[in-house]
């Protein structure tokens, strides 16, 4: 009894670890953005109004834009590139903090989902932005950009955090 206590108090000692992790890696997301929209020039999210539409399920719209979403192609090469090391690199510390494939997915899922929360919590911290919890902005490029309401990616990915605590704290079946 006492070893199952002293585990589940390192299982949520790791919890914290990622939540930790997640904020701080939340805070340099906002960071590289509110430098990349000083850069460009557009303190506003960089949203496309000419796009074809390749699959709306009315919260998340994919897309394909007329033109590139920032300033050059070539940027938005580097963009997709720095989002596809933001994943692997949260693959990495859920690698890191358990040693059985269901507690590392609970880990990927309270990292992921802490380090989108709290990557708009920043912005709104940083540039005041966004104004509403409705406004739209650019959510992902892999593999084509995703676009909706603000609201779309807080809600899931508070259900992403619940959900990775649930599989990362639960005891092992033996």
């Amino acid at each position: 009894m006492a070893d199952d206590l002293s585990a589940f108090r390192t299982r949520v000692r790791g919890v914290y670890a990622l939540v930790i992790f997640g904020a701080a890696f939340g805070y340099v997301e906002a960071a590289v953005v509110y430098d990349l929209r000083h850069i460009l020039g557009a303190l506003s999210p960089i949203v496309p109004t000419s796009y074809h539409t390749i699959l709306n399920l009315g919260f998340i719209t994919f897309i394909r834009p007329d033109r590139s979403l920032l300033a050059t192609s070539a940027i938005g090469r580097v963009e997709t590139v720095r989002e596809a090391c933001t994943i692997v690199m949260l693959v990495a510390i859920a690698w890191l903090a358990a040693h059985r494939w269901t507690r590392r997915l609970g880990a990927f899922l309270i990292a992921f989902g802490t380090w989108d929360l709290t990557y708009y919590l920043w912005l709104r911290v940083i540039l005041h932005w966004p104004a509403s919890l409705l406004t739209r902005d650019v959510f992902f490029l892999i593999p084509v950009p995703w676009i909706g309401p603000v609201l779309t990616p807080l809600v899931i990915s508070l259900f992403l955090v619940l959900g990775g605590v649930r599989l990362y704290l639960r005891p092992e079946i033996t």
